[in-house]
């Protein structure tokens, strides 16, 4: 007799079930006229229609999300009779988290969250790790109660953990450019808290200059600690000891621009106050905006470069960083629209769409010119081609065109 083998509680990669998922992937998330397009170099013409369709040259789902959706639907394969939780949405997007929670997949938190919570999670229950990852406090947790754990997190993601970590074991805080109540620096932080390092989360460069000044000797500590939310720092963090060695990093999805100025204004706030001779012995950077997160941005700036589009739409769940990103470019250059879905074109005359730097949406008028148009796209990583695809029919049926126009209009393989 062989000696006896047990099922692995812990999946960090495939699971190995890729030939069986990858009919309902396709089915549920690719486009043949995305596909068309790129084969186009991104492009598609209705020349009697008087409509031209862009798109951005990097777009959708990322390596990372990928990934994740991937593991999401082989875990429903592999364990077809075991309760599979999700502790958040698996990525900001409603059209793939609609179709796990069909698959019976059981949400902890958020819009699609049941009645179930952490405490309900037993040993042998199985539990999907977002791409944002989670909270070491929570992985340990889940560890220790015996849970069948599926973890999805992104590679860039740990990456930022790895980083956060070596400041904390070397007594640096961790100053880290994101949005505190966002999943991944939740999650970030927590590797900082987890080696006995502080942190503090700030939002934008007005946040920035603000710790500037306090470095500087301008600004009272408690005027800079009545700005920050209590999440947005770790506990008992006191700005004149914990300010004095500072490592820079970000959540991944934030405009990069905007990072790389942050780093910028910490590292000669100070110099300034320490000398620039003792630098190393203050102050650390280290950009950790992805990859994909930079493409997507980069390919933004080309997109609207020379002559823009006379109009763009932004493609992607309202509450996903690096999607409002993308619109924060698209916008300095031409009328652009952040939309969740292609449901969001009420009509010719109005769009539902979240404006740049708001929580919320409104219904904009007049949004779709008449005559010859060219229409710019693009979507946050964690969109699927087919919302593009649903997009562009959108645009198509309002001018009174169809989709299959569009499809014959590629150029044949």
């Amino acid at each position: 007799m062989g000696p006896m083998t047990s099922e692995p509680t812990y999946y960090r990669a495939s699971l190995g079930l890729m030939k069986e998922v990858s009919g309902a992937l396709a089915e549920d998330y690719h486009s043949a006229l995305i596909a068309g397009m790129r084969a186009n170099d991104g492009r598609l013409e209705l020349p009697g229609a008087g409509l031209v369709f862009r798109l951005a040259r990097e777009f959708g789902f990322c390596y990372g999300v990928d990934k994740a959706v991937d593991m999401a639907y082989e875990a429903r394969v592999k364990f077809p009779d075991k309760r599979i939780f999700l502790l958040t949405e698996i990525i900001h997007n409603p059209r793939v988290n609609r179709r796990l929670a069909d698959m019976g997949i059981l949400f902890l938190s958020g819009q699609y969250a049941g009645a179930h919570t952490e405490a309900d999670i037993g040993a042998g229950d199985v539990v999907l790790i977002p791409a944002f990852g989670t909270a070491a406090e929570t992985l340990e947790r889940l560890r220790t109660r015996g849970c069948i754990l599926v973890d999805t997190t992104c590679g860039s993601v740990v990456r930022v953990w790895k980083r956060v970590e070596r400041y904390a074991r070397d007594g640096f805080t961790s100053l880290v450019h994101g949005k505190y109540d966002h999943e991944e620096t939740i999650a970030t932080v927590s590797q900082a808290r987890a080696h006995g390092g502080h942190f503090l989360v700030v939002r934008d460069k007005p946040q920035a200059d603000l710790v500037c000044r306090f470095i500087a000797g301008e600004l009272p500590a408690a005027d800079l600690m009545a700005v920050f939310a209590p999440a947005a720092m770790s506990e008992g963090f006191d700005p004149h000891a914990h300010l004095q060695r500072v490592g820079v990093a970000n959540q991944t999805t934030m405009l990069a621009s905007e990072s790389l100025e942050i780093a910028r204004m910490i590292g000669e706030a100070l110099d300034r106050r320490h000398g620039a001779a003792n630098n190393d012995a203050h102050f650390r950077s280290f950009d950790t905006i992805c990859s994909a997160t930079q493409d997507r941005q980069d390919a933004m700036h080309d997109l609207v470069a020379g002559t823009p589009p006379d109009l763009i739409l932004v493609i992607g769940g309202y509450n996903s960083s690096n999607t409002g990103h993308l619109l924060e470019v698209a916008i300095e250059r031409c009328p652009a629209y952040h939309i969740q879905d292609a449901d969001e074109m009420l009509d010719a005359m109005r769009i539902r769409h979240q404006p740049v730097h708001s929580k919320s949406t409104v219904v904009s008028e007049n949004w779709l010119p008449t005559g010859p148009l060219t229409v710019g796209l693009t979507a946050g990583a964690s969109t699927p081609n087919r919302a593009i695809a649903d997009s562009i029919r959108r645009v198509l049926e309002l001018r009174g065109h169809s989709i299959d126009e569009a499809l014959a209009a590629l150029p044949k393989a």
